[in-house]
């Protein structure tokens, strides 16, 4: 055994084992690969590391601007937009109240006129009981009484506030950038005001002086058959009554108890404190405003 051995060691057929085996070899080769790539990477980290560096005050300064800008323009895109809506809001209101007005402008001038048709039946009332008999009357002092005395409701103004009311407590009032329309905005709110609290002085007058001369003298049964002329209401009978030839007798009751003088009183203190004067003071006012404001209106907001 020893001889083979031996002799196998001789003939070179088995090598002594290596100093550096196969794997190491390998490990070696795959350290020394890698060498170049850890080198390059450890030459990007510091060459990051360096561009990563503290900034100038030019990069500052551009980031800066850069942020305000945005924030500008961010505001401005803002304020345009809160302007349009307003400008939306003012024109829509504007219209509305252009309306609004519109529609008493035509109604004060038709409650002008009904006024001015009463005033001059009391005054034919007032030269009527002065020097005639009331113990038989014509048609003509029964229509008079019945616009001079009876009728109200014609007379009575009540211009529509809906918008107005909306501008004055929204707020909206704001919307309208106008000083000129603002002040006159006011002022017609005044001037309705003052209206109004005529109208109640007027009301309490013909409550407590003019509704009992209805109440005593007044004929229930002319009345009735004026009604028969089939209109809407009270007034449109009369108007179609006073156009016919058709006489309906009018008695004017309890004629025994009739006080002339102190009716001629009532009447021209109703007709002159009351009626005559909100007309011209209070009324006039108001269309004058009223006309003012459409005008302003139609200039600022290009309405019709």
């Amino acid at each position: 055994m020893a001889d083979n051995t031996e002799e196998e060691s001789l003939d070179g057929s088995q090598k002594p084992p290596s100093e550096h085996p196969s794997n190491e070899i390998i490990s070696s080769e795959v350290i020394e690969n890698n060498n170049p790539n850890q080198e390059s990477e450890n030459m990007e980290v510091h060459h990051h590391a360096h561009h990563g560096g503290k900034k100038n005050w030019k990069s500052y300064f551009w980031e800066f601007l850069m942020l305000f800008l945005a924030v500008f323009c961010g505001f401005l895109a803002e304020y345009q937009l809160e302007h349009k809506i307003e400008s939306d809001r003012a024109k829509e209101l504007a219209k509305s109240f252009y309306e609004e007005l519109k529609g008493d402008s035509a109604n004060v001038v038709l409650k002008t006129e009904n006024r001015i048709k009463q005033e001059n039946a009391i005054r034919y009332l007032i030269g009527y009981f002065k020097d005639s008999s009331v113990t038989h009357v014509s048609k003509t002092f029964a229509l008079n009484f019945q616009y001079g005395i009876t009728f109200r409701t014609p007379s009575i103004f009540e211009p529509r506030t809906v918008v107005l009311e909306q501008l004055k407590n929204s707020g909206s009032l704001r919307y309208f950038k106008n000083d000129e329309l603002q002040k006159l905005i006011g002022d017609l709110s005044v001037s309705i005001h003052n209206i109004n609290d005529r109208q109640a002085l007027e009301s309490s007058i013909r409550i407590e002086y003019i509704n009992p001369i209805i109440v005593k003298h007044y004929d229930m049964d002319f009345d009735w058959a004026v009604s028969q002329f089939g209109g809407k209401n009270v007034f449109e009978n009369i108007l179609a009554y006073e156009k016919t030839d058709t006489l309906i007798p009018f008695q004017f009751k309890k004629i025994d108890t009739f006080d002339a003088p102190a009716t001629v009183n009532v009447l021209g203190f109703y007709m002159g404190s009351g009626l005559r004067s909100t007309r011209q003071i209070h009324y006039q006012k108001y269309m004058e405003l009223n006309a003012e404001l459409l005008k302003v209106l139609r200039k600022e907001y290009h309405l019709e």
